[in-house]
């Protein structure tokens, strides 16, 4: 199989870790006779420093032109920290998702036991959990027309759905679950918003399309609380923007660690896949931080692709290296690998050059060295 993929490394760690995926992605191919080139492109804080924009025009079209995109993280603290930004990196992530239609995104929420000491939750709490939420992407209050007064004294910004854009994601969500555990979780507040009333009615519409999957109706504040109380209750949750928002970076934090989390943004032509962390920009160049998000979401391009064997593959080797011990600093600040080493060692199970026994102290300074 031929693939080309556009790369956005993007700011803060969003190079070092995307550089492991490719790294994987390489490994992939040559044990399974593929060929996947890459073109790299500008987004975010180093786009607007090169060229004022967060998001250029050739960017838009590298990816236009590619089968899939991979991307890194945007941000950066100047921006942060400062209330009259006009630019920001994060608008060039909004415009991408927009201008390419990337109407859904999809955020598998998974346990691993080996980290389970790490989880603020208990291990009877989080054993098991395996859930995804499906996030509308490119409607909703982010892209609501926004207003200040003159004084600057009050702001609105408005919360606008259609119909269509309802009904495209609720399709991708009853999708998923008819391959998983055949439930769905509509999460909205339709008991304050019209919005939300409208979510719930096209919802109940499309549900007798797939009568195979129980569907059930929960409050977001209400969502939130179930998925503290009792996350292994949940099998597909679909949701607005805003409210997919919150509640995925809330659920983000039963696995222990944000590095380890993937995401897909997928629209009827084209997807991008990343980490859902942020550009963590403290960490940038140290070579420290974790790798396994990046990857994992290489691994859900390999499934976009229809390869599932591939995928999977992946997936089995981070889990490897997390039941090894082979971890880096977010997960134990003791002892830990570096960056890079977490990538060759996945690349390495991948190409099965694991043997049984290895030297881990020459793999701390990236070494893999075997004995």
């Amino acid at each position: 199989m031929q693939k080309k993929i556009a790369v956005i490394l993007g700011d803060g760690i969003g190079p070092e870790v995307t550089q492991q995926s490719i790294k994987v992605l390489d490994s992939v191919a040559r044990q399974f006779k593929h060929q996947f080139s890459y073109e790299y492109g500008l987004m975010g804080a180093v786009a607007i420093d090169k060229t004022g924009d967060p998001l250029p025009d050739e960017t838009l079209a590298l990816c236009l032109r590619s089968d899939a995109i991979l991307f890194g993280a945007v941000g950066h603290p100047k921006y942060d920290n400062d209330p009259l930004a006009k630019v920001r990196p994060e608008h060039g992530l909004l415009k991408i998702r927009k201008e390419l239609g990337l109407f859904a995104d999809i955020r598998p929420i998974t346990t691993y036991a080996p980290l389970h000491h790490l989880s603020p939750f208990k291990n009877n709490r989080i054993e098991g959990v395996d859930f995804i939420i499906i996030r509308e992407l490119t409607g909703g209050i982010y892209f609501g027309k926004k207003h200040l007064n003159e004084d600057q004294t009050q702001a609105s910004d408005d919360c606008v759905y259609h119909r269509n854009e309802i009904e495209r994601v609720a399709h991708v969500a009853f999708a998923y679950a008819l391959k998983r555990r055949k439930v769905l979780t509509l999460v909205d507040k339709a008991n304050v918003l019209e919005t939300s009333r409208l979510w719930r009615k096209v919802v109940q519409e499309i549900a007798a399309q797939y009568p195979d999957v129980t569907v059930d109706y929960l409050f977001v504040d209400h969502a939130a609380m179930q998925i503290i109380i009792n996350p292994k209750r949940f099998d597909v949750i679909l949701t607005e923007n805003m409210f997919g928002d919150i509640i995925s970076d809330e659920a983000s934090v039963i696995t222990g660690s944000l590095g380890l989390l993937p995401s897909a943004s997928v629209g009827n032509k084209l997807a991008l896949f990343k980490p859902i962390h942020g550009s963590y920009p403290q960490a940038a160049g140290k070579n420290i931080a974790n790798p396994n998000g990046s990857i994992l979401s290489a691994a859900m391009m390999l499934d976009y692709f229809a390869l599932s064997e591939e995928a999977e593959l992946l997936r089995e080797a981070v889990m490897w290296n997390l039941a090894n011990g082979f971890v880096t600093k977010d997960i134990d600040p003791i002892n830990n690998y570096s960056t890079a080493t977490i990538g060759d060692l996945i690349s390495d199970y991948v190409e099965n050059r694991i043997p049984s026994r290895m030297n881990k102290e020459n793999m701390v300074i990236s070494k893999s060295t075997i004995i």
